[in-house]
């Protein structure tokens, strides 16, 4: 829910580029997850992820997929593409899908074969229909699916909080100095806001970053797949709703079947997940952070 009302937040925001909220997202994001550390007592174990140069090293190509994801998803919503936003999101599982594939040598189902087909189609037909690729679409779907690969790869060497801190804290320097540059240029957002309401209003892009990530971390340890699965599809449905009625983008005829492909492959996958072999039995779920 949170991530699907997302684009609401950006109504509300002043004037800022794309490249200016993520950095002051980073930087609000940095000082919640630290604080969160302080409060669950976790600083200690924090600490001793420096010790581990490769898990470091995987985070620091994370911290930078994230950025990615981030800036792509704001550049949608400030130039008026959240339906482009939403596709990407439904697409990512399918992503996912073919990751596992090229990168993990992973072998297809049926169903999972016929989603990825359906999938390939609906990006054909809103290329030829926009008179161009959706990149915006495609990026955030494939930047996405490399950082959960990514995230996967560094496994339990942390906990959720651990390592969104830590991803954080890499990107923190270069969002510093942008911010900085952007005030020297009188040219900041944060600095121009003339009240304590606007800077509070900023301030809460850290929690609104940092919550749904610990919640889906938490709830990733806890919920069988297809429950999980089912449940992702429901951010990019709410903003596809608010692309239509909250900021009045247009859907031409190539649009929706385009999207209507791209759905006819989310109920392949969710039906594949459904027939998936369930797991025998759950390891003790961690802590939530």
């Amino acid at each position: 829910m949170i991530w699907g009302l997302l684009p609401v937040y950006f109504l509300m925001l002043p004037m800022i580029s794309a490249f200016e909220f993520v950095a002051v997202r980073v930087v609000f994001s940095l000082v919640f997850c630290v604080l969160l550390l302080f409060i669950t007592k976790q600083m200690r174990q924090f600490l001793a992820m420096f010790r581990d140069g490769k898990t470091v090293g995987q985070l620091a190509l994370a911290s930078a997929l994230i950025a990615a994801n981030w800036i792509l998803y704001a550049v949608a919503v400030l130039t008026g593409h959240v339906l482009e936003a939403s596709l990407g999101y439904f697409i990512n599982p399918i992503v996912a899908i073919l990751l596992g594939v090229v990168v993990l040598k992973e072998k297809l189902r049926t169903l999972q074969w016929v989603a990825v087909g359906f999938a390939a189609i609906a990006v054909v037909v809103l290329t030829v229909g926009l008179g161009r690729v959706p990149w915006i679409s495609l990026g955030l779907a494939f930047s996405f699916g490399f950082y959960g690969l990514v995230k996967n790869k560094v496994g339990q060497s942390g906990t959720a909080l651990g390592t969104l801190t830590m991803e954080t804290l890499l990107l923190a320097p270069f969002s510093a100095l942008f911010i900085g540059w952007l005030a020297a240029q009188q040219n900041s957002a944060l600095a121009g806001a003339e009240n304590f309401g606007v800077v509070l209003l900023l301030a809460a892009s850290g929690i609104i970053t940092a919550v749904p990530l610990l919640l889906f971390g938490g709830a990733a340890r806890r919920l069988p797949l297809s429950t999980l699965g089912s449940l992702q599809f429901l951010a990019p449905l709410i903003q596809f709703i608010l692309g239509l009625l909250a900021f009045g983008e247009q859907m031409p005829p190539e649009r929706w079947i385009g999207f209507g492909l791209v759905w006819v492959a989310v109920l392949f996958v969710l039906a594949d997940m459904l027939r998936a072999p369930k797991a025998g039995s759950l390891p003790e779920p961690k802590k939530l952070i």
